[in-house]
């Protein structure tokens, strides 16, 4: 990730001469603790996070912001807020020409016990003519000792992207690209990489989760590990009517339970709808997955699973064809359930009850 000593020159060119913004009396607001504490309304978010972006708050200011943001807890206003400060100083990428729009997954947090299947869903997105753009942590970042996708990409010949030409280069010629957060938005990367300083997470964490650098025009596929923080992205996003599908983490990665489907709901134009309801009940026949969550034995599967070795768990059946119709690459969601049963033909047992849950 960015360089932590350099986390505060980070943004627009080291802050490109911009002032430094006073944000002594917002503190004082918001940091009062749980009970005192005042929530900034949308646009003091957007105006202090913007600052935060490009360089022009000090260091002790800036840790005193994370940990006073921690303990009171964002608003959605202020999460709001922060968005659009992103979207503003986020690099724009051109549409991928093909199929539907291009799917968008934020991947960072990576697996420590089961495996992490987050690249086996973009590559059968793509090998279903999606175009797939992942962003996350850099190759070196060693994320707390979780496999990343990044290291599992890599390892099965799709390495990562240096610049965001290199990310528009690879997906108009292979339709997938992995691009780290430190290669277009510096600034916001420098605040994930505070957390090893600090040792909490903030604010960013969620909101790398939330951004398109499609300008609004492809579907993000996102996630969140607890139900709180579920419920706040989907407020977000449907404020600013952003086109995501949402479902609970697994291993805080945004691929469906193999061994029992969350809830998978789709929002656009501020509209939600549950594309999957939650599966009551595990699998009758618990699908074959990876022994364990290293980079050898995840590609291995995924290798298996894609010439039809082993079959397609039925909760990552569902999200695909979730995908496709999402995304617009599929009319319906009964199209977009054939056409992944035509690409694996091989789904558990369970595959019937899938289609139909799909179609719910």
């Amino acid at each position: 990730m960015a360089d932590e000593k350099g986390i505060l020159m980070t943004g627009r060119q080291s802050g490109s001469g911009n002032s430094a913004m006073d944000c002594s009396s917002l503190i004082r607001e918001i940091g009062r603790g749980a009970t005192g504490a005042r929530s900034l309304t949308s646009e003091e978010a957007k105006s202090l996070y913007g600052a935060m972006l490009d360089g022009r708050i000090g260091e002790l200011e800036l840790g005193a912001i994370l940990i006073a943001l921690r303990m009171k807890t964002e608003s959605n206003e202020e999460m709001t807020g922060f968005l659009l400060a992103i979207s503003e100083r986020l690099p724009s990428m051109p549409r991928p020409s093909g199929c539907g729009r291009p799917v968008v997954i934020p991947t960072y947090n990576g697996a420590r016990r089961a495996a992490n299947l987050t690249p086996f869903v973009a590559l059968a997105l793509q090998r279903l003519g999606v175009s797939v753009l992942l962003h996350g942590p850099d190759d070196d970042d060693d994320s707390f000792g979780r496999v990343t996708s990044g290291q599992i990409l890599s390892a099965w010949g799709e390495p990562s992207c240096r610049t965001l030409a290199q990310a528009q280069q690879r997906l108009a010629e292979r339709r997938l690209a992995y691009l780290p957060l430190s290669s277009w938005m510096p600034g916001l990367a420098g605040q994930l990489a505070l957390r090893r300083r600090l040792g909490l997470r903030n604010a960013a964490h969620s909101l790398v989760k939330m951004i398109d650098p499609f300008a609004a025009q492809g579907l993000l596929l996102t996630a969140a590990t607890h139900p709180d923080y579920l419920v706040s992205m989907r407020e977000v996003l449907s404020r600013l009517g952003r086109r995501a599908l949402l479902l609970r983490a697994s291993e805080g990665e945004a691929f469906a339970n193999p061994k029992r489907c969350p809830a998978i709901d789709y929002l656009r134009d501020g509209i939600v709808e549950t594309l999957c309801p939650p599966q009551a009940h595990s699998l009758r026949v618990l699908p074959v997955l990876p022994e364990t969550a290293t980079v050898d034995r995840t590609v291995l599967w995924m290798k298996q699973v894609f010439a039809g070795d082993l079959p397609l768990p039925p909760p990552l059946a569902r999200q695909l064809a979730c995908c496709l119709y999402a995304c617009q690459a599929a009319t319906t969601l009964d199209e977009a359930v054939a056409r992944v049963a035509d690409r694996f033909p091989r789904i558990d047992d369970d595959g019937a009850s899938s289609r139909v849950a799909a179609r719910t």
